[in-house]
């Protein structure tokens, strides 16, 4: 559908949404087309700009605050005994390589996490124990 605006600017509206507008809202042609002109910022609704005009007089902080910080709580993390004893089967073992210096091999987090250099090159090794499935 062809439509002039009152500036003599011809504009082309979507017949689809024309009556998309006409069947959802049950209302006349005219008013459908209405509604898309200021759904589209061609002409101003005075009742909606009126309506905006009063929200933004609103200060709205989204990001609700109270006055005290909640205090983190870690976990507990309980290491079973056979991932300390992979832990410490790969450390004895690395300790054991020829080409593996003690001072090039240093334990990142307990249990857990191992870096070993080598030349030029640095590795991590980190243990992980998987959980057993959900049944």
């Amino acid at each position: 559908m062809r439509y002039t605006l009152k500036t003599g600017k011809v504009i082309v509206i979507p017949d689809d949404e024309i009556t998309a507008n006409m069947t959802a809202l049950k209302v006349s042609e005219e008013e459908a087309v209405e509604i898309w002109l200021e759904d589209n910022e061609y002409e101003i609704n005075e009742e909606q700009a009126a309506l905006d005009k009063k929200a933004k007089k609103e200060k709205i902080n989204l990001e609700a605050k109270s006055g005290e910080r909640k205090k983190v709580e870690h976990r507990t993390v309980k290491i079973s005994d056979e991932k300390k004893a992979v832990f410490d089967t790969i450390l004895t073992n690395l300790d054991r390589c020829e080409f593996i210096d003690r001072e090039n091999v240093s334990i990142l987090k307990e249990n857990k996490l191992i870096q070993v250099k080598i030349g030029e090159k640095t590795f991590k090794i980190d243990v992980i124990e998987c959980r057993p499935p959900k049944k």
